[in-house]
């Protein structure tokens, strides 16, 4: 089983994430995702599979939220997707992959068990 987080240390919730793959025996790739984001095609992967649409997915409390405009209804899923590629500390996290085809938002941290048991 191939599982990969998007983590951020500075996250309590992403932390706790990470201790429940390790508690498993799971030794997941780790990809701090504000130094390394996932690209637009993983990130449009995310959202079908975590059923969601971009703005789901968007930390609205980020500063560059409000400075980028993005609370503009008018913006599309691309324009919006572009934007958490631009800006990464938008995109929620933690994220579980497995195996490529199973998402899951580490929030609560315990949402993750339905992919990884």
């Amino acid at each position: 089983m191939k599982v990969t987080i998007y983590h951020n240390p500075r996250c309590s919730k992403s932390r706790q994430t990470l201790e429940i793959l390790h508690d498993r025996g799971i030794e997941p790739e780790v990809v701090k995702y504000l130094d390394t984001p996932p690209d637009k095609k993983t990130l449009e992967m995310i959202l079908q599979q975590l059923n969601k649409e971009p703005r789901e997915l968007m930390r609205k409390g980020e500063d560059v939220y409000k400075e980028a405009k993005l609370d503009n209804m008018t913006l599309n899923r691309d324009e919006l997707i572009d934007a958490m590629l631009k800006y990464p500390i938008l995109i929620e996290r933690p994220i579980v992959i497995v195996d490529d085809q199973r998402v899951a938002m580490g929030r609560p941290p315990e949402n993750i068990l339905s992919i990884i048991e």
